[in-house]
């Protein structure tokens, strides 16, 4: 064969060599996990069997695992720990919620208490609220961005926690030095204020939102009020978008 011919017979069958003909076929895929088995190994006496469990559950929806995991937020291991926040995430029951605010408040890993504050958000506890603020005003970024959030799902709970957590959320979307922490404030409060009578709180909010759209410098926040705005369909609001998208400001 001529070396025409072998370079030929390499493009061809590079042709026929697609990646998908290399996906498992579902019969060829690991089998699921099995809770039962994953819920010893939370209480193994091996630290790594615990910490692949507990990511396990970071999946997996088993209230079985709740108690243990609530026990796992005080692990020597920060990685266990962390793991334990977002199980409980993922796994919300009224019994974790003292525990992952204390996690909040005091672990002294960023990552855990980050992991907190995106297992809050799944929680509708008025509990969870205060914990959160004073981590948005004070915490490292990556726990900024997720209290910040994680707080705008909890438009659900009663009218007089949800008023008074805007106004730190709205100071957050002026002052806050991390444009993704401006853009989830920018999300929150578009969340929290959906049901809210034209009142003078609702006004601040559009007044916050009109400001970080016009003013913020950075582009994702800008949108991120955009579509709260849009939302809201608040009139005032909405012939601000119009002038400024004709005026070439915004897209």
């Amino acid at each position: 064969m001529q070396r025409d011919d072998l370079s030929l017979l390499a493009e061809i069958e590079a042709e026929l060599d697609d990646p998908l003909d290399r996906i498992p076929l579902p019969e060829d895929a690991e089998p699921a996990p099995d809770p039962v088995e994953l819920l010893r190994h939370l209480e193994d006496s091996n630290p790594d069997l615990r910490l692949a469990a507990a990511r396990a559950f970071g999946e997996l929806v088993e209230p079985r695992a709740v108690p243990t995991l609530i026990g796992l937020l005080h692990s020597d291991c920060a990685l266990t720990r962390e793991a334990a926040a977002y199980a409980l995430g993922r796994n919300p029951d009224d019994q974790a919620i003292e525990g992952l605010i204390d996690r909040l408040r005091h672990d002294s890993r960023g990552p855990v208490r980050k992991g907190c504050a995106w297992a809050l958000g799944n929680y509708t506890d008025r509990r969870a609220i205060q914990p959160l603020l004073e981590a948005l005003a004070g915490d490292i970024a990556e726990v900024r961005l997720w209290a910040a959030s994680s707080l705008g799902n909890t438009a659900v709970v009663d009218y007089v926690t949800v008023i008074g957590a805007i106004p730190r959320l709205v100071e957050a979307l002026r002052r806050d030095a991390v444009a993704v922490v401006r853009s989830n404030c920018a999300w929150s409060l578009g969340q929290l204020v959906k049901e809210l009578p034209p009142n003078a709180v609702y006004a601040t909010v559009i007044d916050g939102l009109i400001e970080a759209l016009v003013e913020d410098d950075d582009m994702s926040v800008r949108e991120d009020a955009k579509e709260s705005l849009l939302q809201l369909g608040d009139a005032r609001a909405l012939q601000m978008i119009a002038t400024l998208q004709q005026d070439g400001m915004l897209w």
